[in-house]
């Protein structure tokens, strides 16, 4: 007698696959979830609205493939190409580090500040300065939500500035956003002024790589994410020169690792050109960002 094959639906290939994620993922039925979503060009609420859909071979076949590699530890977001950022969707790739929820924060700080600026000038467009912009997330993000506002972008990566000005174009910022091959300042010209720059730059000290997760040790770039011995040679390098390119009383923010607020922000005092310093926490409640005013 014939066995029978039982059909692979939906739901039966989600819990299969996220039993095979149990001992690598923290979060192995969403991952599964947005893997599947991916390979039949749906959504994640459409996997519940047809969960007896019965997958093809080339759809099962490239489903477990993706959740193989999810299983060595290959991020989510690179698998699939994409990453949801705080209003919008951006393209990421290995040249590119995986936004992060708590970078919002600085998103959020942004757009608060800027808001300040409006009501004190009554001007437009405000201008932003995004340092280390790899795919472009804050710039996009910034500029997605305040229309008007004319951003300029900035990283020493070639290949991720060419993703950040793809996803300009999907998003139809590209004709506010700019993006420049630039070492921080270096390439900036002289008497260009910001309204407000930012800046989620590398902050993992040297040694405390090795402790992070496999996904981000073994998979983004590292380029991305060292900051030297202490984590704070870019705060060294920005905060001091930022005052240069900002226009009167504007405004610098800072994303950092959470256990060196203080650090960061004894090099905005020391720097002297700033005040108003203040350190604003993450939704999870660790501290995330320094933001700081030009004195007058």
């Amino acid at each position: 007698m014939t066995a029978t094959v039982r059909p692979l639906t939906v739901n039966r290939a989600l819990a299969v696959e996220a039993r095979r994620l149990r001992a690598s993922s923290q979060s192995p039925r969403l991952d599964v979830e947005v893997l599947l979503a991916y390979v039949l060009g749906t959504t994640r609420e459409r996997l519940y609205a047809e969960p007896e859909r019965v997958l093809r071979q080339a759809e099962h076949a490239r489903f477990h493939e993706l959740v193989s590699r999810r299983a060595r530890h290959e991020p989510v977001a690179y698998l699939t190409g994409r990453k949801a950022f705080h209003a919008i969707e951006v393209g990421v790739s290995e040249h590119t580090l995986i936004p992060r929820p708590e970078t919002e924060t600085l998103v959020e700080v942004a757009l608060e500040k800027l808001g300040v600026l409006a009501d004190e000038r009554r001007r437009e467009p405000p201008r932003v300065l995004d340092i280390g912009t790899g795919s472009g997330a804050v710039a996009l993000a910034i500029a997605y939500a305040l229309p008007g506002v004319q951003v300029v972008g900035l990283d020493v990566q070639h290949q991720a500035l060419e993703q950040a000005r793809l996803n300009a174009e999907q998003l139809g910022l590209a004709g506010r956003c700019r993006f420049l091959v630039s070492d921080i300042f270096a390439e900036v010209p002289p008497g260009s002024l910001f309204d407000l720059i930012v800046s989620n730059p590398p902050y993992v000290a040297d040694d405390e790589l090795a402790a992070t997760p496999p996904d981000v040790r073994s998979y983004e770039p590292h380029a991305a994410l060292l900051g030297g011995e202490l984590g704070l040679d870019f705060y060294h390098r920005i905060v001091p020169a930022a005052p240069e390119f900002l226009a009167p009383r504007g405004f610098l923010a800072v994303e950092i690792a959470e256990h060196r607020a203080d650090e960061v922000t004894a090099i905005f005092r020391e720097c002297g050109r700033f005040e108003q310093i203040a350190v604003r926490d993450d939704l999870g409640g660790s501290p995330r960002v320094v933001v700081a005013r030009e004195r007058a």
